[in-house]
């Protein structure tokens, strides 16, 4: 069966974890009941324990919406519901989230709850006596990861953030510049990808012929990502930047091919998200994997809309242009529902309503997430039966067919053309349609290969936030395109999705554009301890 990297003593790591969770907030602090770190990573159990505790926070923080989805909506892949108890996600579909958004508080927490659960690590895991310093070396590149990718999650969503490299709480930390923050992060990645191997040789790192915890490939992918962003908005670093992250994409891309690496491409898109490769799929760089027994997610019901037969939430849904815009074919049919289940029971397409409207939402349905109720068994559209909101689907943090598309991006982004950057857009492009297309060609400008690039990531990865390292809305914010979606969701024209029949978003958006929409605000519980954040 499988487990969330259970290491020797579960008792042990679950006090660890429980020790390191915040109350409240990251800046609200109970200290009764809690381990310090005086008389822990004392044994070779400890350290295990201490990882463990590490994943374990992880994966809470992105098992359920409320505490991983912040601007993903404002991406123009997805939306949401125009009423219901929507608000929080509508506030960003908007452009318009208030500091008392009542998801705020918890996704800024989550982010923190990872830093000091890593910090935990970082600041003590060298003392540990009988233990081998390739053991030490791999636990501290594991914090250095996390801690990076929660500060990187931090800069792309509140912009300045306070930076906590101990594990006491500091309630008047100062805000660190955008810059300063990317600078740590780097920092961090920098170890890590000195310390994570390029596979694990034991369980519980590696199982089925992949590795669970975090390797060296996925710490250059991660590194080729946060460079494209620093070579964007806001730090708009450029060219040199787009190198960089060209050189660590290809550096992955190298080490696929030469086998260093056992990442590839699945064949069929639709296997991307299949149950049958949850557990080893070769294409996922790094997932956090989860147990419906142990460590269940809240996923499945997000995206069914609140009118189908199954049972759904209706949290998100895909926008319409994002849906016309979308190539034909596999790839396509296997990102959204090819046709939805109503209450009545019948398959309609999603465009389908009454005269006059009855439906409260009319848009196309993600079905990425969709899993079905028995353990092991894909999801069958046509099958009425309720689903459970408790999932075990693997979040995939980083997959081989995004680094492809970076590598692409980067390259034009940088002036350049390349055979290589065209066969890897090619590759995407292929298994996309079901066949050699080979639609991609060196005779493209740089500006052509680059918007190639951006334009199939999204296709890639459209609907998909929960624990993606790039979802849509990412990519959106660092090439500085927020603005531009809202203007086209304000004007929110009529779309023809088939012949005669017009359709159109059902969130509403106003107002006039300022860059301070780009970021979300900080959350008021928290500004309210730390004055920092009252800026």
């Amino acid at each position: 069966m499988k487990t969330h990297l259970y290491i020797k003593n579960i008792l042990l790591a679950t006090t660890v974890a429980l020790s390191l969770s915040a109350c409240e907030d990251f800046l609200t602090e109970k200290p009764y009941g809690q381990l310090t770190s005086e008389g822990f990573f004392s044994s070779k159990e400890d350290l295990d324990a201490s990882l463990n505790a590490l994943y374990s926070v992880v994966a809470t923080s992105q098992g359920q919406n409320n505490y991983c989805g912040t601007n993903f909506l404002a991406g123009d892949d997805i939306s949401t519901h125009p009423a219901s108890n929507k608000q929080p996600l509508r506030e960003h579909d908007q452009f318009s989230v208030t500091d008392n958004n009542s998801w705020l508080v918890s996704m800024w927490e989550q982010r923190y709850k990872v830093i000091k659960a890593a910090n935990f690590i970082i600041n003590n895991a060298e003392r540990t006596p009988d233990v081998s310093a390739e053991d030490i070396k791999q636990a501290l590149a594991q914090a250095h990861y996390w801690r990076a990718y929660s500060y990187f999650y931090l800069v792309t969503t509140w912009g300045k953030v306070p930076v906590m490299l101990e594990e006491e709480i500091d309630y008047n930390a100062p805000l660190k510049s955008v810059e300063e923050v990317y600078e740590l992060i780097l920092s961090d990645l920098n170890i890590a990808e000195e310390g994570c191997p390029a596979m694990y040789s034991s369980e519980p790192y590696a199982r089925n012929g992949i590795n669970i915890a975090v390797s060296q490939g996925a710490v250059k992918a991660t590194m080729a990502y946060v460079y494209m962003c620093m070579a964007g908005w806001p730090l708009n670093k450029g060219t040199e930047y787009y190198d960089l992250a060209a050189q660590k994409a290809e550096e992955v891309i190298d080490g696929a091919e030469n086998g260093t690496y056992y990442y590839k491409l699945l064949d069929q898109y639709s296997q991307v998200y299949s149950m049958a490769y949850n557990d080893n799929n070769p294409e996922v760089l790094l997932g956090i994997y989860y147990n419906r027994d142990r460590t269940a997610q809240m996923i499945p019901l997000t995206d069914f809309l609140l009118d189908m037969k199954q049972g759904g939430w209706g949290d998100t849904n895909g926008e319409i242009k994002f849906w016309k815009e979308f190539p034909e074919g596999p790839r396509k049919d296997a990102t959204y529902f090819p046709k939805i289940m109503l209450a009545d029971g019948q398959l309609h397409d999603w465009w389908y309503d009454t005269d006059p409207p009855s439906r409260e939402v009319v848009a196309p349905v993600f079905m990425k997430t969709a899993e079905s109720s028995e353990r092991g068994m894909e999801f069958d559209y046509t099958n009425p039966t309720p689903l459970s909101s408790n999932g075990e689907k693997t979040v995939q943090v980083i997959r081989l067919s995004q680094v492809y598309c970076w590598y692409a991006e980067a390259v034009g982004r940088s002036g350049k053309v390349t055979a290589k950057a065209v066969e890897m857009l090619n590759r995407v492009r292929n298994r996309a349609d079901g066949k050699a297309s080979n639609i991609y060609s060196t005779s493209m400008t740089p500006e052509q290969l680059a918007e190639a690039g951006y334009n199939e990531h999204g296709w890639e990865i459209a609907g998909y936030y929960w624990a993606g390292l790039a979802s849509r809305a990412r990519d959106m914010f660092r090439m500085y395109r927020y603005k531009d979606h809202f203007e086209f969701r304000k004007e929110n024209p009529l779309i023809e999705v088939a012949p005669g029949v017009m359709r159109k978003e059902a969130v509403s958006v106003t107002g006039t554009w300022d860059d301070s929409r780009m970021y979300s605000p900080y959350p008021y519980e928290d500004a309210i301890l730390n004055p920092g954040l009252k800026q």
